[in-house]
């Protein structure tokens, strides 16, 4: 136990020190001034490399694939570090530049403009996303291969641990919500859980395969949302679809204006955007938090070496107790999201006939969307 948390203190220092790296490269650029948002938003978004630790000059190339002018081109990330010019055949390819509307971009240069090709390249967070993929999938299949070849047998040290979370969550969120309909929408559920929990846990740790902000692209929360939004109207019942066009409210609140109905249908949305954006802001938030903490440290230093040695140890405290934290959060943010998932999954799967039930879930749910939302 001591020497996992060792690894885990490791790892979390590992974070701060990359990261005070490259704030250090930046404040020996631009006249030894650091530009704090440069440096944030270079770790925070996306990217056509991934970044080595200790060595802000080189990344680890990634494959760039698009179709542009005169066909499908297909070469290394590498050819475009620092903003360098590549030809490929008869197109020239580059970064969009700060001054550029395609910033951070691949652009294709026809006629000295920038014109933005069909991009379908590997960048980090697509790549990150695959590791998620397989590491998920593994675990899982593990587990099951565990549990099928030893069914009376409990799994221990890290199998135990997962199939621990899996039961937690399972008997304490998926069954009691949906109950008969509880194994019916697990597989989904359960996934989406660990595949937020491994995505969260691996944006804080800076080394590869980690250091990719996945849930802090509010694009791929937003496709985690819109599967929620599909699973919860694809397969929702008669009485759900009753309860948006016509619900148990007074006639006048449904003609001649449907005032109700236009509100159910608009609720039908919202649930989704605030989903993607809970997930979203809650993890960006803790990542820019521990960045800007460590660039205490440079700041300091800029106005003067003894204020930049006393803010030295307060922001390394800070960044490290920020890094449990999110550890914390990571967990939280998916068990979160599962929750809201399945009780707006459950509200699409209560029967006519269960009338009562259905509105004491229906408002323990909403009780617990308002205090969450």
């Amino acid at each position: 136990m001591i020497s996992r948390f060792k690894h885990i203190i490791l790892l979390m220092l590992l974070a701060v020190v990359s990261v005070g790296a490259s704030a250090s490269e930046a404040a020996d650029t631009a006249e030894s001034k650091i530009n704090p948002k440069e440096v944030i938003f270079e770790h925070l978004l996306d990217g056509y490399g991934w970044e080595v630790p200790f060595d802000h000059h080189h990344r680890m190339p990634l494959p760039v694939l698009c179709y542009a002018s005169d066909g499908f081109h297909c070469f290394s990330s590498s050819h475009l570090d620092h903003g360098a010019v590549y030809r490929d055949g008869d197109c020239t390819f580059t970064i969009g530049g700060p001054e550029s509307k395609y910033k951070g971009k691949l652009v294709e240069i026809v006629d000295g403009k920038e014109v933005r090709p069909w991009d379908f390249s590997i960048t980090k967070n697509v790549c990150a996303l695959f590791i998620c993929i397989l590491l998920v999938g593994g675990i899982m299949l593990w587990l099951a291969a565990f549990l099928r070849k030893h069914p009376y047998k409990a799994p221990r040290k890290g199998l135990g641990a997962v199939e621990a979370v899996v039961t937690f969550v399972y008997d304490g969120v998926v069954k009691p919500i949906l109950g008969p309909q509880a194994r019916r929408f697990a597989p989904y559920l359960m996934t989406v859980f660990f595949f937020i929990l491994v995505m969260n846990l691996l944006g804080l740790v800076v080394i590869f395969p980690g250091g990719a902000n996945l849930t802090g692209n509010i694009a791929v929360t937003l496709v985690l949302s819109i599967c929620t939004f599909i699973a919860t109207n694809c397969f929702a019942n008669k009485h759900y679809w009753k309860e948006i066009f016509w619900p148990d409210v007074p006639w006048w609140l449904k003609v001649p204006l449907p005032i109700m109905p236009v509100i159910e249908i608009f609720g039908m949305f919202t649930k989704p955007a605030a989903l993607t954006v809970r997930l979203f802001a809650n993890m960006m938030g803790g990542h820019m938090i521990v960045i800007t903490l460590t660039l205490l440290i440079f700041i300091f230093s800029a106005i003067s070496p003894v204020a930049g040695g006393a803010s030295t140890v307060i922001s390394l405290i800070f960044s490290i107790f920020m890094l449990l934290i999110d550890v914390l959060v990571s967990f939280i943010q998916a068990y979160v999201f599962t929750m809201l998932s399945t009780i707006f999954i459950g509200l699409a799967q209560e029967e006519e006939h269960e009338e009562e039930e259905a509105e004491d879930k229906h408002n323990i749910g909403k009780e617990i969307i308002d205090t969450l939302v």
